[in-house]
């Protein structure tokens, strides 16, 4: 990316319509109330033949105390300084307020390089306030629809001879040596897992109820306040995915919103923030589930890691404020024990105690994200899957319903992430789900592949069979030989 562009402005002028076309996709939550963007989002945009990173940013308000909206700004604020061009958005049906003046003071100190839009100029009710836009001592607005992608080849314009400048930087930055391995990757090779780069970092999502303290443990993970975080419960409403190297390690780590019960999720914008969260947990590899050490394992919390078990991700559950926890032992405890229960289905996933606040236990963390990452992406040989099958059928064999014998004859394993294992038997339909369990489990004590989903399909030998199902041809049609002979 050759530059960086910060959209500003006031609440609700457009600017994560903007974001979203100029990114090709719907990343940014939209919606007519104002306020909907909190956290800075990037996301990798391109107009014509330019190709820079563009952030979206909460509105500016004036509030400059400890509130919400003062933290809003101040992140906004640290957007503009990152930025290389800073695009400020006025709404052009409004006109000019006193607040877009306050903001175009700001910018013109703090900014390198300003633009200035007037968006939802469409239709002569914008014409006044783009005539008005002159007076912000910014230059000659551009006349925008984000909405309806008109005036960006005004924008391209001005863009262009300031994508000149950024050039020779991004050419030095394009000269770095590569550091990323690549990797052959042999079909052959069951021990190979594909290891995290900066071309395809680890995908990690992380998830939990409202405020158990999602945005403040990324924000110690990466080392800075790059997310909003305080005491107010939902303050998260986009996915937001950052891109960092943790421990040596390339991830983009997905922020999600809090997921509140569903009978109580009623405004359309929670439950667009919500279906955010569940995209994120689709996209990502490895799932953490983040408690509140003061109230864990309550029903929203088992349904959020139950859904990224059915999911097929690897989950971890960690437990945060674990600082202010006072019988640490015997709560550990008594964490274990109801997670065994409650959570069956991840039976040998970890269980990582935290503090996002001091930043105790992150190495834990870190440590059984690639532990899950790793058994996620195991393969088992297909020799040492049937003997162990053997085994198992030895120790205790598969029921007889209605008389009739299952015989497990054949095991191989047709996928990973997550691992996925193929039984080729007589009466598929009639193997229980109890005796799935017992092959299931066995899998993950043998072959040391706790917590992580296992997938298991009972399969009939003649299901590949091609004339299965077909009539028989009747005796009146008679087939004729190559000699010519009636048979």
């Amino acid at each position: 990316m050759s530059f960086t562009l910060a959209i500003v402005g006031r609440p609700n002028v457009g600017k994560s319509t903007l974001f979203n076309r100029l990114v090709g996709k719907r990343l940014a939550l939209v919606d007519d109330q104002p306020g909907v963007t909190r956290d800075l989002r990037e996301g990798a945009a391109r107009l014509a033949d330019l190709k820079f990173t563009v952030i979206d940013t909460a509105g500016l308000e004036e509030a400059t105390d400890e509130s919400l909206q003062g933290r809003m700004r101040k992140l906004t604020e640290k957007a503009v300084d990152m930025a290389d061009i800073c695009l400020f958005m006025i709404d052009a049906r409004a006109g000019v307020t006193p607040t877009d003046q306050v903001f175009a003071e700001i910018l013109r100190k703090r900014a390198d390089h300003v633009i200035l839009a007037a968006n939802k100029g469409e239709g002569a009710a914008a014409d006044a306030g783009v005539i008005e836009a002159y007076s912000l001592g910014l230059g000659e607005p551009i006349r925008l629809s984000a909405e309806h992608g008109e005036g960006l080849n005004d924008l391209y314009s001005q863009l262009q001879p300031l994508a000149d400048a950024f050039e020779e930087r991004a050419d030095a930055a394009n000269d770095t040596p590569e550091t990323d391995v690549t990797v052959d990757e042999d079909e052959d090779d069951l021990d190979y897992v594909p290891m995290p780069t900066n071309a395809k970092p680890l995908q990690v999502a992380v998830v939990g109820r409202p405020n158990a303290g999602k945005s403040t443990l990324i924000n110690q993970i990466l080392g800075e306040e790059r997310l909003l975080t305080g005491p107010e419960a939902g303050i998260t409403r986009d996915a937001i995915s950052l891109r960092m190297e943790w421990n040596g390690t390339p991830m983009r780590i997905f922020d999600t919103a809090g997921m509140r019960k569903k009978a109580k999720v009623q405004e359309k914008l929670e439950k667009l923030s919500v279906g955010d969260g569940l995209r994120a947990v689709k996209f990502a590899e490895v799932v953490v589930v983040l408690l509140d050490a003061a109230i864990p394992f309550e029903q929203q919390d088992l349904r959020i890691a139950d859904l990224a078990e059915r999911e097929g991700r690897a989950v971890i559950v960690a437990v945060n404020k674990w600082d202010i926890e006072d019988e640490k032992q015997s709560k550990l405890k008594d964490l274990k024990e109801s997670f065994e229960r409650l959570l069956p289905q991840l039976r040998g996933a970890p269980l990582i105690t935290v503090s996002a606040k001091t930043g105790r236990g992150l190495d834990r963390l870190h440590d059984a994200i690639m532990r899950a990452y790793d058994v996620w992406n195991r393969r088992v040989t297909t020799a040492q899957l049937n003997r162990w099958l053997t085994g198992m059928v030895e120790a205790h064999p598969p029921p007889a319903p209605q008389g009739k014998r299952i015989k497990l004859r054949y095991m191989t394993q047709a996928k990973t992430r997550p691992p996925g294992f193929v039984v080729m038997c007589s009466h598929p339909d009639k193997v229980p789900e109890s005796y799935s369990r017992y092959l299931v489990n066995g899998l993950r004590l043998d072959f040391d592949m706790p917590g992580t989903p296992i997938r298991l399909y009972m399969r009939g030998q003649n299901d590949a069979n091609p004339y299965k199902g077909r009539k028989k041809a009747p005796p009146s049609k008679l087939r004729k030989h190559t000699d010519g002979r009636r048979k």
